[in-house]
């Protein structure tokens, strides 16, 4: 299959990548263009996930390409990054999942299991043969996750029981296991925990009423005296620090995605103003419709620059929370202001589903606040900056 770069990739980063991970690449984006796009904007108006979809993608090598133990070849965070925007580009409901069931799920396993775990896990997480959940986020506490964190785990022999709440887990409504994240009564440190979603006490409950990746299925979770044995505890995730090392991986990737349905929206909009009419030409033959292109294509270029460099840090060894937070911050307010223009360039047809831009509008919302909101990247950053805590 002959690689075919993105015009979108105006400065060319794509050539950064060897041959393998670009014919890895060229699969992916086939698969999206002749299956997951023509399904995509039904499933946002339904609110439904299209199932049908995760083992090709599993096939693909979606969920495997970060893991020594699933990866079908060595591979780099830049080529992983460029995954997550060809997933975002097409869908960023798709490309949520993808994050879920390989960045959080698939990562936490991988950065905080014993051999055990990784060897029991990783395989059928890559296969798409069972679908993961992650639970963090609570009904009372969203940012302040290190602190305010109330759900618990008490050991009882070699049993440990879970209670509390969590809230907006993606995949939850049919995950097969839940990351869950709770306070150990012992000591309080923060544990990890592999949860089959069949356990007695376990419940989730769909979120409804979303304008915002509406396919993704966000659920509430109810823990009540939910039991975990021993063998399931994370036995590398000792503190939030392990957490944070799981979340430092995946904000990374959010930013790739952000620039993904950056491009989708730009995309759209350019092919849209060389086919609408106005005034007797084309509208893309007019200067003002140009200068929202020109400056959208600039905000992607300029975002690419930063995703490619922060990913090529992580390979290296050098990223620090710092660097992932300025660059999701960046990233997501640029893609906020690039499909801003774009559904602007559409007119009215820019808030009817059928032309996709009006899905990228409102999706860029969410992507704009989670894995760490503007405000809290910014503390990060301005904390690294001037070695002052501002955070309270």
């Amino acid at each position: 299959m002959t690689f075919e770069p993105l015009s979108s990739d105006f400065f060319g980063y794509e050539n950064l990548l060897e041959d393998q991970e670009k014919a890895a690449l060229s699969r992916i984006r086939s698969y999206l263009e002749s299956d997951v796009r023509p399904v995509v904007n039904g499933c946002w108006e339904r609110a439904e996930f299209p199932s049908e979809i995760i083992k090709p993608l599993g096939a693909l090598g979606a969920y495997s390409f970060g893991w020594e133990e699933t990866r079908p070849f060595e591979n780099s965070a830049v080529f992983r990054g460029f995954v997550a925007l060809e997933l975002a580009r097409v869908d960023a409901s798709v490309a949520t999942f993808v994050g879920v069931q390989n960045g959080l799920v698939a990562g936490s396993i991988a950065a905080c299991g014993s051999a055990a775990q990784r060897a029991l896990w990783l395989p059928r997480l890559a296969s798409g043969e069972i679908v993961g959940a992650f639970a963090l986020t609570e009904p009372l506490s969203g940012s302040d996750s290190a602190q305010g964190l109330r759900t618990t785990a008490t050991l009882t022999g070699d049993t440990w029981v879970l209670n509390g709440q969590k809230r907006w887990i993606g995949n939850a409504t049919f995950s097969d296991i839940t990351i869950v994240w709770a306070k150990d009564t012992a000591d309080g440190a923060v544990k990890g925990f592999i949860v089959p979603t069949d356990t007695a006490g376990y419940t989730a409950t769909k979120i409804e009423g979303k304008i915002s990746l509406r396919s993704v299925q966000n659920a509430d979770i109810t823990l009540a005296n939910v039991e975990v044995p021993e063998h399931n505890r994370l036995q590398n995730a000792n503190s939030f620090r392990d957490t944070a090392r799981v979340l430092r991986f995946t904000r990374a990737e959010v930013s790739w995605a952000a620039v993904g349905l950056a491009i989708g929206a730009y995309e759209a909009a350019a092919a849209y103003a060389v086919e609408r009419v106005q005034f007797g030409k084309p509208i893309g033959g007019h200067q003002l419709v140009q200068d929202l292109l020109v400056k959208s294509l600039g905000n992607i270029t300029a975002s690419l620059g930063m995703v490619v460099r922060v990913s090529q840090m992580l390979d290296e060894g050098t990223q620090r929370d710092e660097h992932s937070a300025l660059t999701k911050s960046y990233t997501t307010s640029r893609m906020r202001e690039t499909v801003s223009w774009c559904r602007e360039l559409f007119g009215g047809n820019g808030i009817v589903l059928d032309y996709d831009i009006a899905r990228f509008f409102a999706d860029a919302e969410a992507i704009y606040s989670y894995e760490g909101t503007q405000e809290m990247n910014t503390l990060i950053v301005g904390r690294s900056i001037t070695g002052l805590a501002a955070f309270v």
